[in-house]
């Protein structure tokens, strides 16, 4: 798909979760509007992703990175930065899920969410923060939830790193505003990715039935977002929190 407004042209971006879901529609979107697109996630290669983003005809670059190590998250920065010689905007995607109620809940699906949700989003805005400043420019927007809003049933640990993300969002918000760099939220709601679209249809209905717009959201939806907050069209907007969801907030 080509674009006739390329409204990320020479831009980098550095995307991470970008493998799979939002992280890669965000990709494609990106690249699709003439940014360079630095992904990174788990898994050891990315070449399906980075493959697709060379099809609609941008330059990628792929980085396997634990973004809950701070010392693998600065290695990953450095080899973005050695690629693209700059990063424009980064967008903390990386996000999981370990479910369970509070009674139920293990300390270790509590740590395994606060480490990839909540310190990986600390420890990528910690190490690329500096260069922006650095070059007095910078877009960062945090992926959140509508769940970090308003909490949900047998996610204490998701809904923690969620609401923590808004927090961080506008602290940063403040900090880094004054030095060019704006900090801001996406809050989606309930997005169609692959696993969600897994769920039995009885609840896929429900979900579509509480949401005014009556469906759910495509990840599509999301990255059109992250693309409007990283364009020069949101520069006078920071420490925004954009609810995604169709409408299921109000």
């Amino acid at each position: 798909m080509k674009w006739g407004l390329m409204r990320l042209k020479e831009k980098v971006a550095l995307i991470t979760g970008g493998l799979n879901g939002l992280g890669r529609e965000a990709a494609l979107v990106f690249a699709a509007h003439g940014a360079r697109v630095a992904v990174c996630d788990l898994a050891p290669e990315g070449n399906e992703v980075t493959e697709a983003i060379a099809a609609e005809g941008a330059e990628a670059h792929y980085v396997s990175c634990d973004v809950s190590n701070f010392d693998a998250v600065g290695a990953m920065v450095a080899s973005v930065l050695e690629h693209f010689g700059a990063i424009d905007i980064l967008i903390n995607n990386a996000g999981i899920t370990r479910d369970a109620t509070l009674m139920k809940m293990t300390l270790e699906q509590w740590n395994q969410v606060i480490g990839v949700n909540l310190t990986g989003v600390f420890n990528c805005t910690r190490q690329v923060a500096p260069h922006m400043v650095e070059r007095g420019r910078g877009k960062i927007i945090n992926t959140s939830s509508i769940v970090g809003l308003f909490g949900n049933f047998g996610q204490t640990n998701y809904a923690a790193t969620k609401a923590g993300i808004i927090g961080m969002t506008k602290t940063w918000a403040r900090e880094l505003g004054p030095k060019g760099v704006t900090v801001n939220a996406v809050a989606p709601g309930f997005i169609a990715t692959e696993m969600v679209k897994k769920m039995p249809e009885k609840v896929l209905q429900a979900m579509r039935d509480k949401t005014p717009v009556r469906r759910l959201g495509e990840p599509r939806d999301v990255a059109n977002a992250y693309l409007f907050l990283a364009s020069n069209e949101a520069d006078f907007i920071n420490g925004a929190v954009l609810s995604v969801d169709g409408g299921l907030t109000l």
